[in-house]
């Protein structure tokens, strides 16, 4: 968007010139100017102008017909291990979405040369939903490079043009999908949580804002396709059925690009998979200093469970990010969820209830943790914790 001053209109009143909050208009010769550099293109002089004499002008290009948008793409992400497991899950949200707007579902696999086009990750693929898998086929992705990447997934959707386009919210899919997006001229709704298509036919976004305060429902009116990143571990995975579907190979040259991957190391706070971990362990305010931790993952160690943490202990530094779970966090569902001197909030919920089984250690009966707990024990942390351990070393069931 632009913003101009129309002088043949403008008489020089100075009314614009208390309604910028940002300061950025001056009058001189009698006619208004406008600091581009400090303008935000708020609006707010354009309502406070008697003459009409300032207009924003909406850019026009780019604009893409929603009419001629149609189907729900899921991006493939891959990992060492095959398919991510992301995709499985959305896969299993895209399936809905899809039949909801009676359109198709498919999967966008960007691989090298040597990725068979038989094979039993895209029998999976297609088992648990997708009526066709993209395969975007070329030596430059053997690795995963954010350039060629960007390329070939704008070059897919530029040709069949998905009106919703998925993808994880992993450390890929939140550096990939927003530079199609900024390519593609569309909006982006990171993190999601919740996905469905309202009775005009948009997806409808819900992700938590303002610090997980409040959840957000937002669309993309008039721009195709729709985008979204959603968490891990927020959608149930697809099941696999029998059915069959399309493969496509597409061979495409990416741009050659201007990075060069030189080594992959593995951040050691990464290797802390709370999303996959059956048993997790966790603190929250009530541990009192970072030092305590040690006494629950002395638990967690005896358990074979993960360490988690509510927020609280994270910005104070007791523990690393990569161990928080809640809606700022890493949404999970392990099998055994143990919270240990954590409250409760709402932010924390969302991010730990869907456990299969709950127990909560507490000193606060009033806890607003007991009303998701399956098993509730009232007291000191300090208390049960050690008591845990050593039945445990005992050999106590």
């Amino acid at each position: 968007m632009s913003i101009k001053v129309i002088e043949d209109s403008c008489n020089g009143c100075e009314a614009c010139v208390p309604a910028c909050p940002y300061e950025a208009i001056s009058v001189q010769d009698g006619i208004a100017r406008i600091d581009l550099d400090n303008c935000n293109l708020c609006g707010a002089c354009v309502s406070e102008c008697p003459f009409e004499a300032i207009v924003i002008e909406k850019e026009t290009t780019h604009l893409r017909s929603p009419s001629d948008y149609h189907g729900v793409l899921v991006y493939g992400e891959r990992t060492s291990e095959g398919i991510h497991k992301v995709v499985y899950e959305l896969l299993s949200k895209g399936r809905e979405l899809a039949d909801k707007l009676n359109t198709e579902l498919a999967v966008a696999l960007v691989v090298n040369k040597e990725f068979p086009t038989k094979d039993e990750i895209i029998d999976g693929i297609i088992a648990r939903g997708a009526d066709t898998v993209y395969i975007v086929r070329n030596e430059a992705f053997k690795e995963f490079l954010i350039e060629p990447y960007t390329d070939a997934l704008v070059y897919l959707i530029e040709k069949y043009k998905p009106e919703v386009v998925l993808a994880g919210a992993t450390s890929e899919g939140r550096s990939l999908l927003p530079r199609v997006a900024a390519r593609l001229k569309t909006g982006l709704t990171a993190d999601c949580t919740g996905l469905d298509i309202n009775e005009d036919g948009l997806l409808v976004q819900t992700r938590p804002a303002f610090g997980g305060n409040i959840m957000a429902r937002i669309i993309c009116e008039h721009r195709r396709p729709q985008m979204a990143t959603v968490r891990y571990k927020v959608m149930e995975e697809a099941t696999e059925n029998e059915r069959k579907g399309d493969v496509v190979i597409e061979e495409f040259v990416p741009r050659i690009p201007q990075t060069t991957l030189l080594q992959d190391v593995l951040d050691e706070t990464q290797k802390i998979n709370l999303e996959d971990a059956d048993i997790i362990v966790s603190g929250g305010r009530g541990i009192q200093d970072a030092k305590n931790f040690t006494l629950l993952q002395e638990l967690a160690d005896l358990l074979g469970a993960a360490l988690g943490s509510s927020r609280p202990p994270v910005d104070d530094g007791w523990i690393p990010y990569s161990h928080q779970v809640g809606q700022t966090g890493k949404t999970v569902r392990p099998k055994v969820y143990i919270a240990c001197g954590i409250s409760g909030s709402i932010q924390h919920l969302a991010g730990m209830s869907s456990s299969d089984y709950i127990i909560a250690i507490n000193k606060d009966s009033d806890a607003p943790i007991f009303k998701v707990a399956d098993l509730g024990i009232v007291g000191d942390l300090f208390e049960v914790v050690p008591v845990l351990i050593k039945r445990l070393k005992a050999g106590s069931s």
